[in-house]
């Protein structure tokens, strides 16, 4: 659906006018930029811009996939976005294409924060088995699939109240086993950030992706290395940095890595993954609009850019409201929520494309082709890893780290010359 509901918007004189007042967390009454700019500009001009802003593929306009009528059926059924893109690469002579088909997945709580947590949980795992569904529809032997930052639970680290602790979970907990599920059911990988407890360790809490293998396995987890203290983000409160460094996993399809919400603003936190062989990174996150909207389109795809590989990016629709106000000490009033978590899923490549978002604040599914060795078809064209100074940045970070560390600063000797 591209404009929202009860939303009558006409063209006046080249312009959009609007009739009515725009439903909640629409762009002038449509769900998406991209479904903004389609609808209401020249079919030239909007194949002009979008090449500015989404970019090319292999100097192509990105490809779109077709929807299979049993997906369309499930989104129409379930009121969830869906939208297919593919990323292709350059043939080589000596190497096959090596295609993955990746499916993001992005979506609000199912109960009011107040109904009982089991049945919460319970109703956030009922809306997420029919887009798992839709995700196989597109029949791919080589598939993965990534849900959001805590997609088990409300997003409730505004609150700094420990109840919610309530929704923690061991790594084979039952979200995890619900997921396995899936990936012996259609062959996928699958990952599953949660709010983990670790019973091994003082049933300390982390804020952790688990990567669940094709066969239902646990492959792996990744623990949250950069914990925000910004805003209404209190997660500190719940739980601290993660102590699992950088890990790249080996799937059956793909080396993947997991760089957890706020760990996109620190780029070496991509550095990283990239240094450990990642091929595709995934962002779960969760972010709402006041803070951070202007930066979701930017940082994941100059991550893709910088360090030639793909990026997925989630991010969870609709605004929480939790039962008692909290204030967070930035001189705002009390409030009962976040914030519009906008949703806006998308793709980056290594080649600067992208695909266009999901919906601002529906449920969706994102599904993309993506040829791996377009991730080594862009180091060799640019050559980043080969011309970096990793010598000068290891140094220099070696000597910050230091307490008497003085930055090299040159200053100017007429600067601070007395006058005559």
């Amino acid at each position: 659906m591209e404009k929202s509901e009860g939303i009558d918007i006409e063209r006046e004189n080249g312009s959009i006018g609007e009739k009515q007042s725009f439903k909640d967390w629409s762009i002038c009454g449509y769900d998406s930029l991209h479904r903004l700019l389609s609808a209401n500009l020249k079919p030239h001009i909007c194949q002009e811009v979008s090449r500015l802003l989404l970019g090319l593929n292999c100097g192509r306009a990105l490809e779109t996939i077709v929807l299979p009528e049993s997906a369309k059926a499930l989104s129409s059924k379930h009121d969830f976005d869906l939208q297919a893109f593919s990323f292709s690469a350059d043939k080589e002579l000596l190497r096959e294409p090596r295609v993955v088909r990746v499916g993001l997945i992005q979506n609000s709580i199912a109960f009011p924060t107040t109904a009982p947590f089991s049945d919460q949980k319970k109703a956030i795992f009922e809306k997420l088995g029919p887009i798992i569904d839709a995700a196989w529809c597109f029949r791919s032997q080589h598939t993965m699939l990534a849900v959001q930052e805590a997609w088990m639970m409300p997003f409730a680290f505004c609150t700094r109240e420990k109840r919610w602790c309530e929704f923690a979970e061991p790594v084979n907990g039952e979200s995890t086993q619900f997921l396995q599920e899936f990936t012996h059911k259609y062959n996928m990988v699958i990952i599953s950030p949660i709010l983990e407890r670790d019973v091994n360790h003082g049933e300390t809490l982390w804020n952790t992706a688990i990567i669940i293998g094709n066969h239902g396995n646990m492959i792996g987890k990744h623990r949250k290395n950069h914990i925000p203290r910004v805003g209404d983000f209190n997660e500190s409160t719940y739980y601290m940095e993660g102590n699992t460094g950088h890990p790249v996993f080996e799937t059956a399809y793909g080396k993947i890595a997991v760089n957890i919400c706020y760990g996109r603003h620190h780029p070496l936190n991509w550095l990283a993954f990239g240094l450990n062989g990642a091929e595709i990174v995934f962002n779960p996150s969760a972010t709402v609009d006041e803070l951070s909207e202007p930066m979701w389109p930017i940082e994941a795809r100059n991550a893709a850019i910088a360090n030639s590989y793909f990026v997925g990016s989630i991010n969870r629709v609709g605004t929480e409201i939790f039962p008692n106000p909290f204030t967070s000490g930035d001189g705002k009033p009390q409030h009962p929520d976040f914030g519009h978590f906008y949703g806006s899923s998308h793709f980056s490549a290594p080649d600067a494309a992208c695909t266009p978002s999901l919906s601002r604040y529906k449920d969706g599914l994102l599904i993309s082709d993506m040829d791996l060795n377009l991730c080594r078809q862009l180091k060799d064209k640019w050559g980043f890893r080969m011309t970096a100074r990793y010598e000068l940045y290891a140094d220099l970070l070696a000597r910050y780290l230091k307490p008497d560390f003085e930055p090299q600063v040159i200053s100017d000797p007429l600067l601070h010359k007395r006058s005559s």
